[in-house]
């Protein structure tokens, strides 16, 4: 045969989509899966005519799902973020919103036996090392998508996922603070360079020349003002001791400025777009810098000196809530204890992906 065919399910994770797959089902090697994934979305090309894809980074992303071998987890989710105009596939980030949907999609392949009434998954993200629990709404043992949680960016209601981060801080770099500073001056612009789910360089929207209220279609058109925070970016992810960005997704970069009802106005780049709604790993990373002291949020987030809030996002879409939990290290300074946030998911579609064979074989 010239196609090889892989049993796959099509998900919205959150406010994302792309395609779950058991590790099993894929090639073993890190390249070869590589190839496969591109082929399955049908990249490299903008409109992904001949795949899976979506046509944007946020509903072109893939999760690959496995039994885990040791640790208290149960499950490793492995991220893929294909690129769209080009043959490359990242594995440095992971994705909380696909996140989302890696607790069903586990129960229903049968790696978790399914409880009555909610089911607590662990789950491990091989891409970053963190672990998080997915609580999944298992009415008599079986997943329902059914409920009436909404989130921004999803049309619709459906049933909540809960998923809670118990380990978020210093994932890539090992430390909170990679560059051991609240604050940075960074080409000029005052950043908080932070490790927190995810490692983003946060800036003040009005130092950028912005409110951080803007739309997404109006900050992608600012030719320069994108091509400006590119370079904070990259400065900044070489002070972290993270190398030269260019051609990857992380760090990412955001903008807080004041808020109208919630904590605090955010914009997230995914980076060299901006995000429609928010990323639960950033958007937890952004609230956790409102919550810390020193940090560019300070003075601008309202938030509480409570040990554990929801702080609310205002994003492009809507809003986004994350519940921040924050005490002491063993020095005695501030820290990010947990993080959590609330998501939704989707099962579109389960069947079988064609891929043509030189893709799993490399001819």
């Amino acid at each position: 045969m010239s196609e090889t065919a892989i049993p796959c399910t099509l998900m919205r994770g959150g406010t994302s989509r792309g395609p779950y797959f058991l590790r099993e089902h894929l090639p073993a090697e890190r390249e070869a899966m590589a190839r496969v994934i591109l082929a399955a979305v049908g990249s490299p090309d903008l409109r992904q005519i001949d795949g899976l894809g979506g046509a944007t980074t946020l509903t072109t992303k893939v999760a690959i799902v496995s039994k885990a071998s040791g640790g208290p987890e149960q499950v490793d989710y492995l991220f893929a973020q294909p690129a769209l105009d080009r043959a490359f596939v990242d594995w440095g980030p992971t994705c909380g919103n696909m996140l989302a949907g890696v607790g069903p999609f586990a129960i229903e392949n049968g790696l978790v036996p399914a409880e009555d009434g909610e089911t607590r998954v662990l789950i491990r993200a091989v891409n970053t090392g963190a672990l998080i629990e997915a609580v999944v709404q298992t009415p008599g043992r079986r997943v329902t998508y059914e409920g009436d949680a909404a989130i921004a960016g999803v049309p619709g209601t459906a049933a909540p996922i809960l998923l809670n981060f118990a380990d978020a801080v210093g994932g890539a770099t090992g430390r909170m603070l990679p560059t051991g500073n609240p604050r940075d001056l960074v080409e000029g612009v005052e950043v908080t360079c932070l490790d927190i789910c995810m490692p983003v360089v946060i800036a003040r929207a009005r130092d950028l020349g912005k409110t951080g209220r803007e739309s997404a279609k109006a900050l992608d058109a600012d030719r320069d003002f994108m091509a400006r925070i590119e370079r904070i970016r990259r400065a900044a992810s070489l002070a972290m001791g993270m190398g030269d960005a260019e051609g990857r997704v992380v760090p990412k970069f955001a903008m807080v400025g004041e808020p109208e009802q919630g904590a605090v106005a955010a914009r997230y780049f995914t980076p060299l777009a901006t995000h429609e709604a928010m990323a639960v790993t950033g958007g937890i990373c952004i609230a956790s810098a409102c919550k810390l002291p020193g940090t560019v949020a300070e003075g601008i987030a309202r938030v509480t000196d409570a040990a554990r809030e929801a702080v609310v996002l205002e994003h492009p879409t809507g809003t986004m809530e994350a519940v921040i939990t924050t005490g002491r290290d063993a020095s005695g300074q501030p820290t990010i204890l947990a993080g959590g946030t609330l998501r939704t998911a989707r099962r579109i579609m389960r069947g079988e992906v064609y891929v043509p064979r030189r893709a799993w074989e490399g001819s």
